[in-house]
């Protein structure tokens, strides 16, 4: 019998996109190199330079801090949505409806304004003398203001991410360990989180590398940041492209160390997953 002949399949389009893709780059390439209006030389001069340095240090000290201040509230108030008792479910609720219905730059304006509402801060109880009587910008400064914004806007949102990869453990975990006798406590650390970090460590991470460049928007607060610190140069020198390609470059690099990171966390913690 006869053999048949293979004929490959032809596929145009994905020449015809192949062509359209070089011809896009190759346009792109040259007015990168050819248009002077780059400032590639200016780009050079301050990339490195201590005031886009010095920038580039706060935005990561803010990103850590406000990281970890929403995790931490993160999982008390996942561990509150998922509790019995209906006045913590309640208030984790009200939470994260609040701080998720509302814009993090208003919430960013309202905590670098709170003197306005409160020019004073101090503790009123039940029957007692106020104690504490401070000045609220002594205590609320810039970068408190935009800590406290990033970080407890972050949070709300981070608790529905732990919430899910809690819930994602099948029930009969908690169930097999409440018959060997393990606390919720422990049961909940040995046994619920290290399954659910398969699930929480991608979209955590997503919500880091979010949180570095949403970390933009103090700049509204005068918080000497990336972005703020390259705006005050180029309110002074007048280069505005050039300074804002030095902080694309930085946001570039920190987020693909961050991005290089992720992919080790993801296949450390899937390991008891893959086949």
């Amino acid at each position: 019998m006869e053999e048949l002949p293979i004929l490959r399949r032809r596929r145009p389009g994905r020449w015809v996109l192949t062509l359209v893709v070089l011809l896009l780059a190759s346009a792109l390439a040259r007015s990168l190199v050819t248009n002077p209006r780059f400032g590639w030389d200016t780009v050079g001069a301050w990339l490195f330079s201590r005031t886009v340095l010095r920038g580039l240090l706060a935005t990561l000290e803010l990103t850590a801090a406000a990281m970890v201040i929403g995790l931490a509230l993160g999982v008390g108030l996942a561990l509150m949505r998922l509790s019995d008792n209906t006045v913590a479910r309640a208030v984790s609720w009200a939470y994260i409806w609040l701080f998720r219905g509302t814009p993090l730059l208003v919430q960013l304006l309202f905590w670098g304004f709170i003197s306005a509402l409160y020019p004073t801060l101090s503790l009123h109880l039940p029957f007692l003398p106020a104690i504490g009587d401070v000045p609220a910008n002594s205590v609320v400064t810039t970068f408190t203001a935009a800590l406290l914004g990033l970080g407890l806007n972050e949070a709300a949102y981070l608790a529905e991410i732990i919430r899910a990869g809690i819930a994602s453990v099948d029930d009969g975990q908690t169930e097999a360990a409440e018959a060997l006798g393990l606390s919720r406590a422990r049961t909940l650390r040995r046994i619920i989180l290290p399954q659910a970090m398969r699930v929480i460590i991608p979209p955590v991470g997503n919500e880091t590398i979010s949180m570095l460049k949403t970390t933009s928007l103090v700049s509204v607060l005068a918080y000497a940041e990336l972005l703020y610190s390259v705006q005050i140069v180029y309110a002074r020198t007048y280069q505005t492209i050039p300074l804002l390609i030095v902080a694309s470059i930085w946001y570039l690099a920190v987020t693909t160390l961050l991005n290089i990171g992720q992919h080790h966390l993801e296949r450390h913690f899937a390991k008891g997953s893959r086949r």
